[in-house]
């Protein structure tokens, strides 16, 4: 088991992602291989270096980044997976050039229309709700919303071991006659698609909560949902520590919100999934700390041992 690591991927490289690395591969006792330039990455805390001589920025196109920095920390993370040479990679970086990274050098599963991200939305006290498509693909058809529900129950299933996981359509009402032409006539066909337990469209609402496990919908709308989530659980997370800190309670109170804002910490989770790839590819968040550099190499491994790729190609040659 070896996970490569985009070294220098995200706002807080190198140094939390190196410290994350060098905890993860303590704590978990996987090879952790870091990639990127030497004089980016420094000091490696005794981890190995796969070197490289390019990065792809935050502000890099992601397509042209790509085919243009063929010697780039993600590119040859991608590479190395493809070539065996590790069973998964992980980035905090560019998450276009992740995505295209991974497509161009692993290839997609057989069968597979589109990759698709799949991120899991914390629900405090219950499994995470996994929103798929969340950004990899801004238009879509409904063929393709049917092979996100099939790949996003194999990875509910692998992750977090529900035999049958609940997949909700995402809508703007829950009767089958709400949404638009694109819901309507995806809501038809996940009714007539085998292997899955489709319970029908579900509201944004639906999210934070225990009546679904999986909700498909658009990269547009799934990204915009998701930065709208995380937009209002910061602001009310800043402001009720605010007050709690203004009424000087917060050394009382604190030990009873403590579980629940680590629950909601995107860093708690480790990062998203990118479906469809030949091959293991965990994208984390932007501004990814130590701890969620930890938890995302614990996901990718995981998903290695449960063998998510095979399980996402028997669900998507099943149609």
């Amino acid at each position: 088991m070896r996970i490569a690591v985009d070294a220098v991927g995200g706002d807080k490289a190198p140094g939390e992602i190196v410290a994350g690395a060098r905890e993860a591969a303590d704590a978990l006792g996987v090879d952790v291989l870091l990639v990127g330039p030497p004089e980016r990455v420094g000091d490696t805390k005794g981890l190995p270096l796969h070197e490289c001589s390019e990065v792809i920025e935050m502000k890099d196109d992601p397509g042209a980044s790509v085919r243009k920095k063929k010697d780039s920390s993600l590119v040859r993370a991608a590479e190395l997976v493809r070539d065996g040479k590790a069973s998964a990679m992980v980035s905090a970086g560019n998450t276009g050039a992740t995505m295209a990274s991974a497509l161009l050098r692993m290839g997609r599963i057989k069968g597979v229309a589109r990759p698709a991200i799949a991120t899991p939305i914390p629900v405090p006290g219950s499994t995470p709700t996994v929103l798929l498509d969340a950004g990899a693909n801004a238009e879509v058809q409904a063929d393709w919303l049917v092979q996100f529900a099939q790949m996003g129950s194999a990875f509910f299933a692998a992750r977090y071991g529900v035999a049958a996981p609940r997949i909700g359509l995402l809508s703007i009402g829950e009767e089958d006659s709400k949404g638009t032409t694109l819901v309507k006539e995806t809501n038809a066909l996940l009714r007539d698609t085998p292997g899955i337990t489709f319970v029908g469209n579900v509201e944004g609402r639906d999210l934070m909560s225990d009546e679904v496990d999986v909700v498909v919908t658009d990269g547009f709308t799934g990204n915009v949902t998701l930065k709208t989530a995380e937009g209002v659980l910061r602001f009310i997370q800043r402001a009720l520590l605010g007050v709690l800190t203004e009424a000087d309670v917060f050394d009382q109170v604190w030990p009873h919100l403590e579980p629940i804002v680590l629950d909601l910490d995107p860093d708690s989770h480790g990062g998203a999934m990118l479906l469809g790839v030949d091959g293991v590819c965990i994208i984390s968040h932007g501004s990814s700390s130590a701890r969620a550099i930890v938890n995302a190499v614990r996901v990718a491994k995981e998903m290695v041992d449960g063998d998510l790729v095979g399980h996402l190609r028997s669900a998507v040659s099943a149609t």
